[in-house]
């Protein structure tokens, strides 16, 4: 394979030799969400251990699709540029019925962004660069590979955790246990917690094709190109991305009821590519054939487990909102399990991540099990459907807007939270931080870069913002004893007007906006988004 394995290292425990001490974190799962969780909590001073029962990264290149909101949170996290940097951009898809273009967008028309709308950037990829990341917090990360929990107990101020390892087993206790451990979460299943949803019967062919050069499109401007019936695999539908290292996704849909072990052989694959990319060399990477869930546990937190990524919530593949609804869960819990074990906030906030994040997954299934009903309809009237919106397409613009081959991850909208303080404003309260561009009078900079991590006032208005303990302040355009910037070509004073001070979240989500900069007001909104009112 074009990627090279190596494997971590494996330490012995202490706890082999003698008692632990309790932990205020144990992580379940040293995949993207779970090394992101430990990052998160080791930047607000909240140490962890993390637990995988693996000692090397995912094979194969798995979750590839990252959204613009997800690299924002990767940027707070450390990772963010170097993902970048590797991943290759695109923006623009185009839907294919037949041979024939029926609709293409633009998923980031305008400027004034760090990031783009997306990246593809394999899994193995970003579980380096968090692993690699991790180890640069020693003192609060502890990462344990090839320890494997063989069972737990909650004992209502703290769960209990049983571990195998090659040299024996051994036992920790953590105030909170946090299930990163995936779709087939041993977690969930020892709790015996219902997982209700959809399941799809379609399978699936996944490959990873290597290719110098791309039969489809331009290698230097690489798009998402997806087909419904396409002339190379006749009744069925086909998606192609392009990765790093000259590494293409496609996806082919086999039907119901096809053998997974049969059509995962070369014998099988190899054909099927050649029928696609015709003369074009290639060589297969890695391999795979899956069907899958729209599925989600009802809560997400129980007590001392709290449930985060896969091990509470499953999607389809189609509009990468798997991973990247997986790291909006560690946005949002990180700065809410951190201000609760280091007192600055009660336990009731820790629910506000049940409901904010039950609802954000909802909103992925929703999204994700429309995409699929699409793309494979289930009865006559489904498959009428689809045909007549892509026969319309063609001619008709309003029809392409019922084209569904994935809608695309988009930021979760938190405004029913009981954490915001409703308000009008152009970036209302539950908005996700849109990000400008700044400048600080030497160097270009973010206000996403500028905002990481704290309860922060923004304002490009003339108003003086009030100092109040534990609240960050950022002035635009304004001159004043905080750091202030000034906004380039105009993107921030367009996002958020000149009439409004605004008080964003830890996880950069507008809780509250103001006319006026009382500090009372201000105050009152900040305790708010601590679960005051839960």
């Amino acid at each position: 394979m074009a990627y090279d394995y190596a494997p971590f290292p494996y330490t012995p425990p202490p706890g082999l030799t003698r008692p632990e001490p309790r932990h205020p974190v144990v992580i379940v799962g040293a995949g993207p969400i779970g090394l992101a969780m430990a990052i998160d909590l080791a930047q607000r001073g909240t140490a962890s251990v993390v637990l995988d029962d693996n000692n090397v990264v995912s094979v194969g290149s798995r979750a590839i699709c990252w959204a613009k909101r997800t690299l924002e949170i990767f940027d707070r996290l450390g990772v963010g540029e170097r993902m970048l940097a590797k991943g290759v951009t695109w923006k623009v898809g185009r839907n294919f019925h037949g041979e024939n273009q029926v609709y293409a967008f633009d998923l980031l028309p305008e400027p004034g962004h760090k990031y783009p709308a997306f990246i593809n950037l394999q899994q193995y990829y970003v579980e380096q660069y968090l692993a690699e990341r991790a180890a640069e917090f020693p003192d609060l990360i502890d990462l344990r590979f090839l320890n494997k929990v063989t069972n737990h107990s909650d004992h209502g101020d703290h769960a209990t955790l049983d571990i195998t390892t090659p040299d024996g087993d051994y036992t920790v206790e953590a105030d909170y246990y946090l299930a990163c451990d995936g779709a087939g979460s041993a977690t969930r299943k020892r709790m015996n917690l219902p997982f209700n949803g959809q399941t799809f019967e379609e399978h699936f062919l996944i490959v990873d094709v290597e290719m110098e050069t791309s039969p489809f499109g331009s290698d230097d401007t690489p798009e998402r190109w997806f087909w419904f019936n396409p002339p190379f695999h006749s009744g069925q539908s086909a998606l192609l991305h392009k990765q790093p290292d000259n590494i293409y996704r496609i996806d082919l849909q086999l039907g119901p009821d096809t053998d997974p072990k049969e059509e995962a052989t070369e014998a099988k694959v190899i054909p099927r590519i050649k029928a696609i990319v015709g003369d074009t060399p290639f060589r297969l990477d890695w391999m795979s054939v899956y069907k899958f869930r729209c599925a989600k546990l009802d809560r997400f937190v129980h007590n001392r487990v709290i449930f985060v990524g896969d091990s509470a919530h499953v999607v389809s593949p189609f509009g990468a909102r798997g991973g990247n609804g997986g790291i909006q869960d560690v946005d949002n819990l990180g700065w809410k399990l951190a201000a609760v074990l280091q007192g600055n906030a009660r336990e009731p906030l820790l629910e506000s991540y049940n409901i904010e994040r039950v609802h954000g997954s909802a909103e992925n299934i929703i999204n994700s099990s429309r995409a699929t009903n699409f793309m494979t309809p289930k009865s006559p009237i489904e498959a009428l459907f689809r045909d007549q919106v892509l026969k319309l397409a063609t001619e008709h613009p309003f029809a392409c807007k019922l084209i569904n081959s994935g809608r695309l991850s988009q930021p979760c909208n938190l405004s029913a939270s009981p954490l915001q303080t409703p308000g009008a404003a152009l970036v209302p309260p539950g908005t996700a931080l849109i990000d400008a561009p700044l400048h600080d009078g030497q160097d270009q900079t973010w206000l996403l870069t500028a905002t990481h991590g704290n309860f922060t006032l923004i304002t490009a208005s003339p108003m003086t913002l009030p100092d109040i303990a534990g609240i960050a302040r950022i002035g635009i355009n304004q001159s004043a004893d905080y750091p202030c910037y000034r906004a380039t070509d105009g993107h921030a004073e367009t996002r958020y007007g000149t009439d409004k001070i605004y008080l964003l979240r830890p996880d950069g989500h507008v809780c509250a906006v103001f006319d006026t900069p009382a500090p009372a007001a201000i105050i009152a909104a900040r305790d708010r988004a601590l679960g005051a009112m839960i």
